[in-house]
């Protein structure tokens, strides 16, 4: 029988072996006649974040991957989603050119869970995903991903749980002041001439220990200014049409093509204080504070084409045989709409955590833990819209003519107008877009006629709140029970509460119904659309005129009842009780240890918002709604590791998991409508909208991975995963019981309170299944001379077999079916190189739509090729200059672009986004 050494000393021993190791690595001896000399070689950098990060996996009791800091603020990328979408069987979704979004074998962001210190995060979008651009990766010093869950792990999700650690100074053992310095720069010019094509990154950590070492400090703070430009095509849409000649084809419907400038700042601050006055306790605060800020200013034309005034002459058409699509066509007596605009997003995050553990004696310890986390976000985005004319048949047209050349860029036109001319572009709605009874021939609120009777521009200006208190109570306790060596029990408590405000805004300009020619004093020059032939267009400062009052707004929500279902308040508390038991035993001379445990999980989830349907004026009606729901899980999880040998494990996990219901669908805003007398199936209520009895999705995972890990600093492994997902959620009709809520316009309650809905339901399900292959390999293994360099790959296959209720097929959002990365390394003497890819198949994403609505569209494949090279002049020799280490960094140097598809052929491309490549100038330097 093996021997069941006493885990409470297991995290100082394994501590002092992994330093061990680290300062060893290299070592070598020289014999002469009588003795023996070892030169010691300290390894460092990216090398080093190799080795802890394969430590972490290697020891972990589940299936993770990790990533690790060689220091604070120098983690291997310039963002913790960079950093993430690297690792075996992970990939990122690029948002306006940055790595966001991140998905876990062939699952979304909301099928996962983020906790930050163990602790589950709020969010800044719409759900339940995070948006990993809003955590500096220069505070961070590791990230572990859990792809098979454990029954102490406080998260849920399908797909698995990514935690984010911060540095404990008592482990770190010095004092260490740090600064980091980054110019950042793009590869485009500037785009707009408001905008901006260089920024910057500065960070200063601390770190320190006080009374003889019992309590520890660490400290940090970001700032950040970083640029990204684009060029995008989109389009409308690609109708289809029948033909005199009886034939089917498909044009384009019109299009919106711009170019962006924006700048994200981001300041940011991380304290952890950490005290251990006695053996026996030991205490943990934490502090996180972003403040985050995104504006971008985007101008471009919109060009309708065959949904616009303009005639097409069928002469100039040119039909793509083998799909149908008119490749080339021209349209007679268009109007454009000239287009000014901006958008910021701002955000605040505070994050607070208390940890504390008690060794009650040596085989029992107690845990407390607390914390709290909110973050609030306000979008504020604006269009601004300027033509020839006001109205769709005022003002000159112009013929305009689209070609598709090939491959999915987008088109190109042709013109004949001169679209930076002051005087012929002047403000104002070209095109009736955007009719509302509001701003035509309603009476408003006060029964007097509204002002407002012209769209020169739209704002919409979304806000989100989210709050998350969690308390959780635990135990561990040394056992010898059989073959089991510690047991953990205990409870937890979260209360998750967020807010969503819905509203836009019509602008009419002051000047109605006249055009505004642009005042000179807000006049910048032009921008270039020279990328889809349409030349330079006029730049003017539409928020300068905004913030100057020569708009004035009208609610879009008095007739749109778009804003009501998208304002809601949901409301969940969790309380969970767990079990756990580690075990360690032979099976056949063979090491066996690992863990199995039960999770309950209740759920009280209640959701507040708005039940509005119009009058006869059209003006929206509304009356509270206040529904609950409630439902609870028991989740199973079960993990082992057979030590084959000293360097070979193989793994076996199992667990029942589940993933919550996005927000934006499970709430209780509802677009109404009444009839006083029963239809035939015996409802007053027809509604949709939210449906605030969903209940989460399920999945019963199995995982089986072989690891070796042939040296210290390599390892090479295979896994294999299956998931049967179950309660999936999908379009259909529902019942829900509005007891107690009452019609908006008449104020009457109906006998009968139950509704008739269409929205969300559970029902279907299928099995995911794939495979990943992922190696590290030192070339010192081949030949001593080769030391430095090395290579990190991983290859990831996901197929999936979903149904929806009615049978149909049905592709699981994020899901990629091949995954690959490498990153190709040298590191010797003070000198580094990488070069580094990230490629993934097709797969459906989620971007912002019409008025920030989610919406799901198929995305191309890409490839992403990055760049480092560095010096750390600890190898110099040089006197004062042993901390400082410098680096050049490029991303993208591809170029490759973001494209979204509409439908399965590859000349109808919705988006076609290229933001060039980014270059950053860094140092480091330690005190």
């Amino acid at each position: 029988m093996m021997s069941l050494t006493n885990k409470r000393f297991r995290p100082a021993l394994l501590s002092a072996a992994i330093a061990a190791s680290v300062t060893s690595m290299g070592v070598f001896a020289q014999e002469d006649e009588s003795t023996n000399s070892l030169e010691e070689i300290t390894v460092t950098g990216f090398r080093k974040s190799v080795m802890d990060s394969i430590g972490t996996k290697r020891d972990a009791k589940a299936v993770v991957e990790a990533i690790s800091a060689e220091d604070i603020g120098k983690l291997p990328d310039s963002s913790i989603a960079e950093s993430l979408a690297r690792l075996p069987g992970l990939a990122a979704q690029r948002l306006d050119g940055r790595a966001s979004r991140v998905t876990i074998r062939g699952f979304g962001e909301n099928e996962s869970a983020t906790t930050f210190n163990g602790r589950e995060q709020v969010s800044i979008s719409d759900n339940r995903g995070v948006e990993f651009d809003l955590y500096p990766s220069e505070i961070m010093s590791g990230v572990t991903v859990y792809k098979t869950p454990t029954a102490s792990l406080e998260a849920d999700g399908v797909a698995g749980v990514i935690d984010m650690q911060t540095i404990k100074p008592l482990e770190r053992g010095e004092r260490v002041v740090q600064f980091n310095g980054q110019y950042e720069m793009t590869s485009f010019d500037k785009l707009n001439p408001d905008g901006e094509d260089s920024g910057q990154r500065a960070t200063i950590s601390y770190i320190d220990q006080f009374a003889d070492d019992t309590i520890g400090v660490a400290f940090a703070y970001n700032s950040m200014s970083s640029p990204n430009q684009e060029e995008r095509w989109n389009a409308w849409g690609y109708p289809e049409f029948t033909a005199e000649d009886g034939q089917t084809y498909s044009i384009l419907g019109g299009a919106k093509p711009f170019v962006r400038s924006s700048v994200l700042e981001r300041d940011s601050a991380m304290l952890v204080v950490e005290a251990q006055p006695n053996e026996k306790l030991h205490m943990t605060f934490d502090a996180l504070y972003v403040d985050f800020s995104d504006e971008k200013i985007l101008r471009g034309i919109e060009i309708p084409f065959a949904w616009g005034q303009g005639s097409i002459s069928p002469e100039t058409a040119v039909v793509d045989p083998e799909s149908g699509f008119i490749t080339q066509a021209t349209t007679e007596g268009q109007r454009v709409v000239v287009r000014n605009d901006m958008e910021t997003r701002d955000a605040e995050l505070n994050s607070f955590g208390f940890n504390t553990k008690f060794d009650v004696s040596d085989s029992l310890q107690l845990e407390f833990d607390a914390s709290h986390s909110a973050v609030e976000r306000q979008i504020w985005s604006f269009e601004s819209y300027a033509g020839t004319g006001r109205g769709d048949s005022e003002g000159v047209a112009d013929d305009l003519t689209y070609s598709f050349s090939g491959g999915n860029t987008g088109a190109q036109f042709d013109h004949n107008l001169d679209y930076s001319d002051w005087n012929l572009i002047q403000m104002g709605g070209p095109l009736t877009w955007g009719w509302s009874s509001a701003l035509n021939d309603s009476l408003g609120i006060t029964g007097t006629p509204l002002e407002n009777t012209g769209q020169d521009g739209f704002l919409n200006a979304p806000e989100i709140d989210d709050e998350l208190t969690s308390l959780k109570l635990a135990a561990s306790q040394m056992v010898e029970v059989g073959i089991i060596n510690e047991i953990s029990y205990g409870v937890s408590y979260r209360d998750r509460e967020k807010t969503k405000k819905s509203e836009g805004y019509f602008m009419t300009l002051s000047s109605f119904p006249d055009m505004q020619v642009v005042p000179e004093e807000y006049r910048l020059g032009s921008v270039s659309l020279d990328f889809i032939g349409m030349g330079d267009m006029i730049a003017y400062d539409a928020a300068a005129m905004l913030n100057d009052g020569y708009y004035s707004l009208l609610a879009e929500s008095l007739t749109n009842s778009s804003h009501l279902t998208k304002s809601w308040s949901v409301n969940e508390t969790v309380t969970t009780a767990f079990a756990q038991a580690d075990f360690e035993t032979e099976v056949a001379g063979m090491e066996l240890g690992g863990n199995f445990g039960l999770r309950y999980v209740y759920t009280e989830q209640q959701s507040s918002g708005a039940a509005g349907r119009p009058d006869a004026n059209g003006i929206i009606q509304t009356s509270p709604t206040d529904l609950s729901h409630d439902y609870n899980h028991l989740l199973p999880s079960l993990n082992l590791a057979l030590s084959i040998d000293e360097q070979q494990t193989l793994r076996f996990g199992a667990a029942q998991t589940i993933s919550r219901a996005r927000m934006d669908e499970m709430n209780s805003s509802l677009s109404v409508g009444y009839s006083e007398t029963p239809n035939a199936e015996g409802y007053n209520w027809t509604i949709s909208g939210g449906n605030p009895e969903l209940e989460p999705k399920e999945a019963t995972g199995v995982d089986l991975s072989y690891e070796n890990y042939f040296v210290d600093d390599g390892y090479f492994s295979v896994a294999l995963f299956w998931k049967d997902l179950n309660n999936w959620i999908f379009d259909g009709n529902y019942e829900v019981d509005l007891t107690g809520v009452t019609d908006p316009v008449s104020g009457q309650v109906p006998q009968n309170p139950i509704a008739f809905g269409s929205g969300k339901i559970n029902g279907g399900g299928g099995t995911l299944q794939g495979y990943e292959l992922s190696v590290s390999l030192p070339f010192h293994v081949f030949n001593e001379n080769l030391d430095g360099f090395g290579l990190l790959a991983s290859h990831t296959g996901v197929s999936s077999d979903i149904k929806d209720p009615n049978g149909n097929d049905y592709e699981l959002p994020g899901l990629s079916d091949s995954i690959q990365t490498m990153t190709l390394y040298f590191e010797k003497m003070g000198f580094s190189a990488r070069t580094s890819l990230r490629k993934r198949s097709d797969f459906k994403g989620e971007v912002y739509g019409i008025g920030f609505d989610s919406q799901q569209v198929d995305v191309v494949g890409e490839t992403l090729v990055d760049a480092q090279i560095g010096y750390d002049f600890a190898e110099s020799g040089i006197g004062g200059l042993e901390g400082l280490s410098v680096f050049l960094q490029g991303q993208n140097l591809t170029d490759e672009p973001f494209t979204t598809l509409s439908g399965d052929n590859s000349l109808q491309v919705r988006d076609y986004q290229s933001y060039g490549s980014t270059y950053l100038l860094g140092f480091s330097y330690k005190l």
